[in-house]
Order: structure tokens, then C-alpha cells, then sequence
């Protein structure tokens, strides 16, 4: 018997551990809600996931396959299922993060004193961290030179699924009784497997605030096929205008595994090779370049796992970030008086997504307008993001906040009401998200931090004023870099 471990791999084709040549018949599958995992998870990306699941186990049973569901720390639960089934095996796709590593490390020490084998893959990526370096074997800090040898490398073909009678079925009570433990204790190390997938409450969790999307692979590939099929030819021209949705969604469903990279890279070249002109070609590579951020991000994470919470850039000096609650707490609400920012803080409030577009100007603002850590920042969208994902949120963060790898210079710095009238030029996105303007005519709500008190009240009452002066942010911030770059 051959066990795998699902994780962030939520699907059953293109997934390289689960059918890892092993010396075994049949495979059973393996998801491990670990109690550490869940302190640190938060109700949307908790109700995706066990809708995410829930969509899993339905594939399983469609091929009369387990998937069995426990409770409890990897380092017993793998252990203790795979003796319950008699495995001589057991798979995992290999995760990167500090934190992952540690864990998987000391799963593969229990399973060794247990005299199980294990063979872990490299899935979620097409270029496993450490094989694209530099000529000197170093892990890349600038993206350009990364993305060019990343495109360039050949990609795998989408792995088939396992074939039905590869899977076994297994009774959850024999399975139960051969563990020794039906119920969960007080203790955290028990081991419980349940019957079915556990409800939010359950596991402790409050019903998301924000609209979750439906989680699963069925929901994948039809936002794949619906972006190869249209917007993916607009892409490289439409994609920073956040009222168009020129993007293709997958975001939760790329961390979550509910469906393959390769998959995803396969579509993408179909759709290249469909295209009409060159300007469409053009715009399918720059949505591959995506990917290829989303990897370069991933190699940073391995080669520095100390970037979740350190600055990945060092400075002379320590950054002075100001601790204002009042103003962080107003970004957070989605009341700076910057329209644009505020629509991007209340989409995230009611979706749990925000356009790639705006994340980039509300960073921008809370690092450069309101001189506060990016950390604050990074930690609220962990909170708030159906689609967290650490390497790319941490990345994207630090890109902002001129601290990170290839990050913006701390020089160039966004001024929000330019980017709001540059990329949603009509205030659809705005008006969308922002009740107060609605109905507000786009060249007032452009030109908001402009007008008078008087002029604000009598389109907007209940909108507030800009709660900073953009350009006097602008010069105290380069200034605040300087010194710590000890240039002053």
C-alpha cells in the first residue's frame, strides 16, 4: 500500500506525488488538518479549503477511492495512518516556507523510526528552487534575468490521474480501531480521523465575513478555460485595470493546489498557439511572466525564510516606520479619503481578493504615504486574503515597501490619485466599492484631495477628506529612506 499526504495539492489530476512511482499497488490518500496550521489560518481561506476538500473527497468517491481526513500533528497523524493501512510508502509534494520544511523534516525522522519509506516531488512549481541560478550558483535577486532563463527552460506535460484501480477503499472504522483513537482528546498530540470533512465550526471558526469563491477543480478549470478562451489575449493591455477583471482568478486555486501548474502552462500555450496576431502572443507571455513571478517569489522564500517577518533588503540604518493606530486602522477600514485606496481596502473586506493593480498602490500608500511597516500590511491581507500565499504576498509586500529582492526603489513613489485616474480613468472599480461615491462624477473623485471642504460635503458627505498630503508623505518618506541608507 502506497499513502500520500495531500497538502496544498487539493486535486487528483496533474499531481505528481500522488502518482510518484513507488513500489505499491494501490494508493490511499491522506489530509491532515495540523492544529499549528489552523492557530495561523482564518475563516475565508478556511471555508475555500473545505470547500476545496469537500470537492476532493466527492473525486475520491466518484472512483470508489478513500480519502481519509484527521486531526492532529503531522508528525503523528502520517505515521499513524500509514501503519493503519499497511503502507510501505508514503508521498508528498514538497512545500518551501521556513515553517514547511521544518515540519516535513521531522515527519520524514517519525516515518523513518517507523521503518516507512517516503519520496516527496516537486509539484507546485515548474523550476524547483535551487535549478535556476545564476552562472555562479546563486539564487537570483533581480527578476529580469530570472524570467529569462525560466522561460526558456522546457516545462513537464500535465501528469494523467490515477487510474481507478490504483486507488483503494478502505473503511473508516477499521482504519479508526487500527489507530486506537475515534475521538480527539484534550491532548493536541491525539490522532482522530473523522467520518467526513469537519464544518467550520467544527474547527473553531466563525463564518467568512467576505464572499468566498468556490473552491475545487471543476472551479479551476473553468476559470482557465474562460481566461484562455477571451481575456488572456487582453491580457498584457487591460490587466492593471481593475474594473475590467482582466485576470484570470486563479490565485486561490494556484495555492491551494486544486489545479496543476502544468495544467495551467499547458492552457496558456494552447492558447498562444490559437492566437491571431502578435500583439495576442505578446499578451500570453506576459500572463506566463506571472508565473514565473510566482516561482521567483517561491525561490526567494527557500533561499530566505527569514523574510516572512525580516527585511530581505538591508540598510545601513534602521527604516523609522511611524506607529500611527488611527491612520493604520483608516486604511484598514477603507477611509483615507484616497479613493482608489479605499475601494481596493473594501473590496478586500467584502471579497477577500483585491486586484493585483491596486495591492501594489494600498502598499504603496500605507509603506510611502503613511510611513508605516510593511509588516502591518502584510499581516491584515494574511488575515483578510482567501488567496494568502506566503512567498508571493511577502514578495509582492517587500516589492512595495523598497525592502524586498528587485523591490521598487524607494525613489519612485506611487501617488495614488495618478494611478487612480490612470488605471480606473471612469471610477468604475471606485464607485463600485466606495457606497459614499457613488453617483460622484469621475473628474471630482480624481481631483478629491483638491477640492475644497465645501465641495467634498456637497458630493459626498459622508466621504472623508485625504487624511495625509500626498507630496509632503512623499518627501518625508524618501528622507526616511536616506537616513536609513545613511546618506543623511
Amino acid at each position: 500500500m502506497h499513502l500520500h499526504w495531500h497538502r496544498k495539492d487539493l486535486r487528483l489530476s496533474d499531481n505528481r506525488g500522488l502518482v510518484a512511482d513507488v513500489d505499491a499497488d494501490q494508493t490511499v490518500s491522506l489530509f491532515v488538518f495540523d492544529p499549528t496550521i489552523l492557530r495561523n489560518a482564518t475563516p475565508p481561506r478556511m471555508a475555500f479549503l473545505l470547500d476545496s476538500l469537500q470537492a476532493l473527497q466527492a473525486a475520491y468517491r466518484k472512483r470508489d477511492a478513500t480519502l481519509l481526513i484527521a486531526h492532529g500533528n503531522p508528525t503523528d497523524a502520517v505515521p499513524a495512518v500509514a501503519n493503519a493501512v499497511d503502507a510501505e510508502t508514503v508521498t508528498w509534494c514538497r512545500d518551501y516556507s521556513g515553517l514547511a520544511r521544518q515540519r516535513d523534516s521531522a515527519v520524514r525522522r517519525a516515518l523513518d523510526d517507523t521503518d516507512i519509506d517516503r519520496h516527496t516531488v516537486d509539484d507546485a512549481v515548474h523550476h524547483a528552487p535551487g535549478e535556476i541560478t545564476t552562472n555562479a550558483g546563486d539564487p537570483y535577486k533581480v527578476f529580469t534575468y530570472f524570467s529569462k532563463k525560466w522561460h526558456k527552460r522546457p516545462k513537464t506535460e500535465p501528469v494523467a490521474p490515477p487510474t481507478p484501480d490504483s486507488l483503494a477503499t478502505l473503511g473508516h472504522t477499521d482504519v479508526v480501531e487500527t489507530i486506537g483513537a475515534a475521538k480527539r482528546g484534550d491532548d493536541e498530540d491525539d490522532v482522530t480521523l473523522y467520518s467526513s470533512i469537519p464544518s467550520l465550526e467544527e474547527l473553531g471558526f466563525d463564518t467568512p465575513g467576505p464572499t468566498v469563491p468556490t473552491g475545487g477543480t471543476e472551479s479551476a478549470k473553468a476559470l482557465l478555460d474562460s481566461f484562455c478562451e477571451g481575456d488572456i489575449y487582453r491580457y498584457a493591455e487591460r490587466r492593471d485595470y481593475p474594473a475590467d477583471s482582466c485576470t484570470s482568478h486563479l490565485s486561490p486555486h494556484l495555492k491551494y493546489g486544486t489545479i496543476g501548474i502544468r495544467t495551467v502552462y499547458n492552457a496558456t500555450e494552447q492558447a498562444k498557439a490559437s492566437a491571431d496576431t502578435d500583439e495576442e502572443r505578446e499578451s500570453v507571455y506576459e500572463y506566463q511572466d506571472q508565473l514565473a513571478w510566482r516561482e521567483f517569489y517561491t525561490q526567494v522564500l527557500w533561499d530566505r525564510p527569514n523574510v516572512v517577518t525580516a527585511n530581505f533588503k538591508e540598510y545601513e540604518n534602521p527604516i523609522e516606520w511611524r506607529t500611527d493606530e488611527s491612520d493604520l486602522q483608516a486604511w484598514k477600514d477603507g477611509k483615507t479619503g484616497y479613493p482608489i485606496v479605499d475601494a481596493g481596502m473594501r473590496q478586500l473586506r467584502k471579497e477577500g481578493y483585491m486586484h493585483n493593480r491596486v495591492r501594489m498602490i494600498v502598499a504603496s500608500f500605507l509603506t510611502k504615504d503613511l510611513l508605516i511597516d510593511w509588516r502591518e500590511g502584510y499581516d491584515w491581507f494574511k488575515q483578510k486574503l482567501v488567496d494568502h500565499d506566503t512567498a508571493n504576498d511577502n514578495g509582492g509586500w517587500q516589492w512595495a515597501a523598497s525592502t524586498g529582492t528587485d523591490s521598487q526603489p524607494y525613489f519612485r513613489i506611487f501617488n495614488p490619485m495618478t494611478q487612480g485616474e490612470r488605471y480606473d480613468p471612469d471610477a468604475e472599480y471606485i464607485m463600485e466599492y466606495v457606497d459614499e461615491l457613488k453617483g460622484v462624477s469621475a473628474d471630482i473623485i480624481h481631483s478629491w484631495h483638491e477640492q475644497d471642504l465645501g465641495t467634498r460635503k456637497r458630493h459626498a458627505a459622508d466621504y472623508p477628506s485625504p487624511i495625509v498630503d500626498h507630496s509632503e508623505r512623499r518627501e518625508q518618506a524618501i528622507s526616511m529612506f536616506e537616513r536609513a541608507r545613511g546618506d543623511e
